[in-house]
């Protein structure tokens, strides 16, 4: 064979090669790659049926609605009180002791009543302002809790600012009292807007002596002038002070919250052990006077430990630990058996009921009650059984537990009535028994 007919045979060889390599691979590529769109296809129809049937599930949305409407629940619990806040009318003492001066032309200066006359007629404040005769008698009023605290004019504040055009002037100083106990975060704002006002005074004050002694006088002495900038001066004292440790006077509502959650745990879980013993067999009024008796010794426990934990764990500041413990042992004990009366009537759909009545209570008593919206204030501050407790506890630990009888009587009331409730619940229908068993 030539040689050019050779090298044409051996590209021929490679061609048919080449040729039936692709005869031989291609279907197995094509049946490959087909069975890659197949099961593709396939994958997508599983996962698009599985997306579809899960979204078909009622719980998804029923989920979604839950997330919206805890959202609205309690965003109206905790946010709509706080939202709607604002100081109003909040009750003061102003004490008027200042006597009338006269001047030189022989007309009388007087100071107390021009000041009287101007901070009654400042609506743009949020006071409530009440004339009192006498310095102790506001502070009576202010240990009483029915003042945030009082603005005292001393007896010489006339005179002392005639001093002023003398050569030894003798400025008159105001008093400023707040009461940090009953509202710590109302007695900053009370000292904020009295110290601003008498700022605003003694300046005006200030500027009508300069002026009235321009007029007969060409210069004045340096130690007037001096005085005439600064008409009186001012003090402030606090009452009724929190003391260390206290959260920032916040205790109170830190043990409301505290003795409720606890004594919840207790009501709850006592409940359930009387269904299993009424279940057993068990004597129904019999497990029930149990309960009631052994929530008690528990609560009793509970209260002691809790006023020990405060003081020796945390350093907090406690002036009367016997006293506070008595309190907190009757605020238990007024929880436990309002909780335990609506498990024993309701079964465990109480347990919601009480859960939103905390969170609706907290940001509520934690406000003065001047503070609030008229419809949190009416509809739920004047009756939550919180409020009861956490006043209680602010007269306890920083008013020596005064003026409360108010508050021992609501207590002592709904103590004794839960408790006769809670024990005429054996009196139930059999049937309304058997509902709250399989609702457990």
């Amino acid at each position: 064979m030539a040689p050019n007919e050779q090298r044409h045979s051996h590209v021929l060889n490679k061609q048919q090669k080449l040729l039936i390599l692709i005869i031989e691979f291609c279907p197995k590529i094509i049946i490959i790659n087909t069975v890659i769109i197949i099961q593709h296809d396939v994958h997508y129809k599983v996962v698009a049926s599985l997306h579809k049937n899960f979204l078909k599930q009622k719980l998804v949305w029923i989920g979604a609605v839950a997330v919206l409407a805890v959202l609205m629940v309690f965003g109206v619990a905790m946010i709509g009180p706080a939202a709607g806040a604002a100081p109003k009318e909040l009750p003061l003492a102003l004490v008027v002791l200042d006597q009338p001066a006269d001047k030189p032309d022989g007309s009388q200066l007087a100071v107390g009543e021009m000041l009287k006359e101007k901070m009654t007629q400042q609506t743009q404040l949020p006071i409530k302002w009440e004339i009192v005769s006498s310095k102790e008698e506001a502070l009576a009023g202010i240990d009483d809790q029915a003042y945030y605290g009082a603005l005292i004019l001393p007896a010489d504040l006339s005179a002392g600012l005639l001093s002023l055009q003398s050569a030894a002037p003798q400025p008159a100083q105001l008093q400023i009292y707040v009461s940090e106990g009953k509202n710590a975060q109302v007695a900053g704002t009370v000292n904020m807007l009295l110290q601003t006002a008498m700022q605003k005074i003694s300046s005006q004050l200030s500027t009508q002596l300069l002026a009235e002694i321009g007029k007969h006088a060409d210069a004045i002495p340096v130690k007037s002038a001096g005085a005439l900038l600064e008409p009186f001066t001012v003090s402030s004292q606090i009452v009724h002070p929190v003391g260390a440790n206290n959260a920032s006077g916040n205790a109170p509502l830190l043990l409301t919250q505290m003795m409720w959650l606890s004594c919840l745990a207790v009501s709850i879980t006592l409940f359930l052990a009387s269904q299993q013993a009424v279940k057993a067999g068990g004597g129904h009024m019999r497990i029930v006077l149990t309960k009631l008796v052994m929530g008690l010794v528990i609560v009793t426990g509970a209260t002691a430990f809790l006023v020990w934990m405060s003081g020796s764990w945390y350093g907090m500041e406690l002036s009367d630990r016997t006293q506070l413990w008595l309190f907190l042992l009757l605020a238990g004990a007024a929880f436990f058996l309002f909780q335990t009366t609506l498990l024993r009537w309701i079964g465990m759909p109480a347990v919601p009921l009480m859960v939103l009545l905390f969170f609706f209570s907290m940001p509520v008593i934690n406000m003065a009650p001047e503070m609030l919206p008229a419809v949190a204030k009416d509809w739920l501050y004047s009756w939550t059984p919180l409020r009861f407790v956490a006043t209680g506890l602010r007269s306890v630990m920083y008013f020596d537990g005064t003026n409360m009888n108010g508050t021992y009587r609501v207590l002592g009331w709904l103590s004794g009535i839960c408790m006769l409730v809670a024990a005429a619940s054996v009196l139930k229908p059999k049937k309304v028994a058997a509902t709250l068993d399989r609702s457990m």
